[in-house]
Order: C-alpha cells, then structure tokens, then sequence
C-alpha cells in the first residue's frame, strides 16, 4: 500500500510541475482564435501595417511630394494609380507616407504616454498619502485643460515643426488617463500580502513596483493602450484635417483625407480623399476588434474557458 501511495503521490507532483498556466500572450491569442472579427482585423492590420512600411520604403519623398504641374489632378490611369492631386502628385506614395506618418505618431504618442503615465502612477499608488495627494492635484489641473485646444494653439505658435515635435505636443497632453488607470490599480496591489512581505524583507520600493507590482497590473494596461493607439490615430487625423497637425508639405491620412474640404475634391475627384478616409476607417475598426479581444483576455469573466 505504501509503494502504490508514494507512486500515485509522484504521479500527481509530475503533473503538477507539468502544468503551467497560459500566457498573457497565449489568452490573447485564444481570444483573437475565437473571434472572427479579431481573427480578421489582426491579420488584416498586419497586412495593411506591412504593406504601408513597405511601399514607403520604396518610395521616394522628394518625388512623390515634388509639384509637378503638367500632372494636375490627373484621375486613375496606368501610369497614376490612383490619381494625382493639385500639384500633381502621385497620390499612391502620398498614401503609402501618409499611412506610416499617421501610423507612426500615433504609436509613438501611445508609447511616451504609456511610459510617462506608468511612472507617475506607480509612484502615486505605491508611495500614497502626501506624494499621492499632490500627483492627484497634477493631474486634476492637467484634466480640467481643455488639452485639443491647448495642442491647437501650441502648434500654431510653432514656426517649423515635423512629426517629432508633433509627437511630443501630443504626449505632453495626453498621459493623464493612463496615470490615472495606473495609479488605481497600484493601489489595490499595494494593499496585498506579497507587497508587505516583500517590504518586510526588505526589498526596494524600486524592485517591487517593477519587478511586482507592474507585471500584474501589465495586463490592464496593454489593453488600455491598445485602444488608445486607435484614439491617437483619430486625434492626429482630425487635427491635420483642421490644418493643426502636420505641415502641408508632410504627407499623412489626415493631409490626404483634408483634399474632401475643397468642394470639387469632393464631387468630381474622390480619388484623392477617399483611399485614406478608408485607410484610417478600416486601420482604426482593426485596431478596436483586436483591442476588444485582449480586453476579453484581461477579464477572467468574459475570456473564453
């Protein structure tokens, strides 16, 4: 009897070990798997992400942004693809640079704001009491700005300026949200057992909010960025729509999608505004299906069994 114990106890351990939970990663996947629409988006937004990348690796700017007036608002033919615009552009390298601009500022903007949000917020929840209550008043200052006009007229004082200036304007309105979300979840991790007994050990504060703290909260926030990178790609296509984004002369969604403002664009060349207002459309409901399923992932409750 003994013997058998032992050998069914062993049996059990080695299962035991054999079992290890599912990755972040690996749940994200299973829920991408079983939503067809996430399943569809993700690689959709993986062929338009390589595509765009590609053909602007291609094409060359000084070309494809040089005027050329003997091509003035050429429509669709084999030698323009999609057309040319009023100072005779090839609309196709305008779209595929356009498309990584946009692209582009809209993940670095996620990224500096995640970073800058994540480090506030950890301070704040980890730390409370008084250092907490003057990042809260921070951020209630920075959250009663009305931020899109503040971005306005900073760009408009703003001589010369190109998509890293413009990336770093909107960071700097942009981060309070995530700060926010950061510092709340800090705050229900602080208050469990293994942050004291890791305190009572003596370990850093620097090594349990990275080391601790972060990884489980990292869920919550891959999933706030994620939808914030849909957000920010909106944001940057509206206000160079408006003509407080990009220069004229910087290709991008919104400069493309900005062509539909002049009432002839609009009736008699929807070749020159319609492929990037279909771009941004579809790039954006991608992002959100795909978003939606790691959000899924993130909750216990609504994540596939």
């Amino acid at each position: 009897m003994g013997k058998s114990k032992l050998k069914a106890l062993n049996t059990e351990n080695k299962q035991t070990e054999a079992y290890q939970a599912p990755s972040f990663a690996g749940l994200i996947w299973k829920e991408i798997l079983h939503d067809k629409f996430a399943l569809v988006s993700f690689v959709l937004l993986i062929l338009i992400i390589i595509t765009v990348f590609t053909g602007a690796y291609f094409t060359d700017p000084g070309t494809s942004t040089k005027v050329n007036l003997t091509q003035i608002n050429k429509a669709p033919s084999d030698k323009f693809i999609l057309g040319t615009d009023s100072a005779g552009r090839d609309m196709v390298g305008q779209l595929f640079l356009g498309a990584r601009n946009s692209f582009l500022i809209a993940f670095g903007v996620t990224v500096f704001c995640g970073i800058i949000g994540i480090l506030v917020g950890l301070v704040a929840g980890f730390f409370a009491g008084r250092i907490d209550n003057i990042i809260m008043r921070i951020l209630d200052f920075f959250a009663m700005l009305p931020n899109l006009m503040i971005i306005i007229v900073i760009i408009s004082l703003i001589p010369k300026y190109n998509v890293v200036t413009f990336i770093l304007v909107m960071t700097a309105f942009n981060w309070n949200g995530i700060a926010r979300l950061v510092r709340a979840k800090t705050l229900q991790q602080s208050s469990l057992d293994y942050v004291q007994a890791s305190k009572t050990l003596g370990t850093s504060n620097i090594v349990i909010m990275f080391r601790e703290v972060l990884p489980n909260i990292a869920s919550i926030i891959i999933v706030n960025l994620t939808l914030n990178l849909a957000g920010n790609m909106g944001l940057e296509t509206g206000l160079t729509f408006l003509g407080f984004g990009l220069p004229f002369s910087t290709p991008s969604l919104g400069t493309l999608i900005s062509y539909a403002s002049i009432p002839e664009n609009m009736q008699n060349r929807p070749w020159q505004w319609i492929p990037a207002a279909l771009l941004i459309v579809v790039m954006m409901l991608c992002i959100n299906f795909v978003g939606q399923a790691i959000k899924r992932a993130a909750d216990a409750k609504q994540r596939v069994t």
